[in-house]
């Protein structure tokens, strides 16, 4: 069965190719820069170098065009005829309360995407531009949304709630979603067959650490909290996001005569390792200016650190002890330093770094010593395929 992945942003479109009789990537790209001056192609079929074009395009449509024309070539293609794809599976990021898992693609489907653009502006409305279009190149192909909200709606109340008038969560909606849900999903799953845990029963920590970074308790499979909020910008320390923060900051930032749209600025792109460091807001960068005896970057690291530890510790209380702690995403993958300076300060929890073992990148490694109480591993995140199996298993 072949499946096809798509990520609709709002000026890029990737897609991935796979084979799911054995779950392998045929071919997979993107097109960046739709709607801007010269947007461009990047195509990569299986055990080949990427190739780069570039297109004349003004929309998703001519994107998704350019896909297809590419899948089909006769010398770079991996498919014969495009009626070859029998589904396709589309990342949506928010679903808000309607949608707590992936759904075949209808009519009443694509106007609950819609509706919940408001908690989402500058995602919903690409992603089903996106869906639509797939819809013309692929007629009678069933499509399946996969929303990155969906797997933290096992929350309760009490994790999803914010104390605010009641009001304003039955008017407005205004409560705790979650974000990168597929990617902790997948992470759990991929964590607890490597581990040999039982993801029926099991408690662990899944740590999401990149530009965008989340922190996320699952214990038997169903979400005990998450870091993230009502939208990405609230629980660590990211690459320009701030993170938790007294709501009286905002305040006091209008009241001292900046504009709200000022204030999304700064709070969204101009905060967190970049804010904080002065140098970038790549962990890469933070670490090396650092070893350079860079003060602010020493300080946007230990920050980093001390939030996320902040976090492990009130959700392995949450769990009633955590089995596992996994790390993930750009940082979590590469960060030889971070998980040094994140697993040491475990001992408490029975976590003992394995130095050399933390010196991997990239591929499922326990990084732990062996006996260690609290199992910490590197699983690297595979949101395209987690997409693929949802779609796979509905149609």
């Amino acid at each position: 069965m072949k499946v096809l992945v798509v990520n609709a942003g709002s000026s890029s479109l990737k897609f991935t190719m796979f084979n799911m009789s054995d779950q392998s990537v045929l071919c997979k790209g993107l097109v960046e820069r739709i709607g801007l001056k010269s947007p461009r192609f990047i195509y990569q079929r299986c055990g080949e170098a990427p190739t780069e074009e570039v297109l004349s395009i003004v929309n998703h449509n001519g994107a998704m065009q350019a896909v297809c024309y590419k899948l089909i070539d006769p010398e770079q293609g991996v498919l014969k005829n495009l009626t070859e794809v029998e589904a396709i599976g589309h990342r949506v990021v928010h679903g808000g309360e309607r949608f707590t898992k992936a759904v075949k693609i209808d009519k009443t489907v694509k106007d609950g995407i819609r509706q919940c653009a408001a908690l989402a502006p500058l995602h919903n409305p690409p992603n089903l531009e996106g869906i639509e279009a797939c819809e013309g190149f692929f007629p009678g192909v069933p499509g399946v949304a996969v929303f990155d909200t969906a797997f933290h709606q096992s929350m309760q109340p009490e994790a999803y709630l914010y104390a605010l008038p009641r009001n304003l969560y039955n008017k407005l909606s205004i409560r705790k979603y979650g974000f990168h849900g597929t990617s902790h999903k997948y992470v759990y799953y991929e964590g607890c067959r490597f581990l040999g845990l039982d993801p029926e029963t099991a408690r662990v920590l899944v740590c999401h650490l990149g530009n965008g970074s989340s922190i996320t308790a699952v214990k038997g499979g169903k979400v005990l909290d998450t870091s993230m909020g009502m939208t990405p910008l609230m629980g660590l320390v990211m690459g320009t996001r701030c993170g938790v923060l007294d709501a009286g900051v905002v305040l006091h930032l209008i009241k001292n005569g900046y504009t709200v749209d000022e204030v999304d600025v700064i709070l969204n792109k101009k905060s967190g390792l970049q804010g904080v460091s002065g140098v970038s807001s790549d962990m890469r960068d933070i670490e090396a200016a650092r070893l350079k005896g860079n003060t602010d970057a020493q300080e946007a690291f230990d920050l980093f650190v001390h939030r996320l530890l902040v976090y492990i510790g009130g959700y392995h209380l949450l769990l009633g002890g955590a089995e596992a702690i996994l790390f993930t995403g750009g940082i979590g993958e590469n960060s030889v330093l971070s998980r040094q300076a994140i697993v040491s300060a475990l001992e408490a929890y029975g976590c003992e770094l394995d130095e050399e073992a933390n010196q991997k990148r990239q591929i499922n490694c326990v990084i732990s010593k062996p006996g260690s109480k609290l199992v910490a591993a590197i699983i690297p995140t595979n949101e395209e395929l987690m997409i693929a199996q949802e779609a796979m298993e509905l149609i």
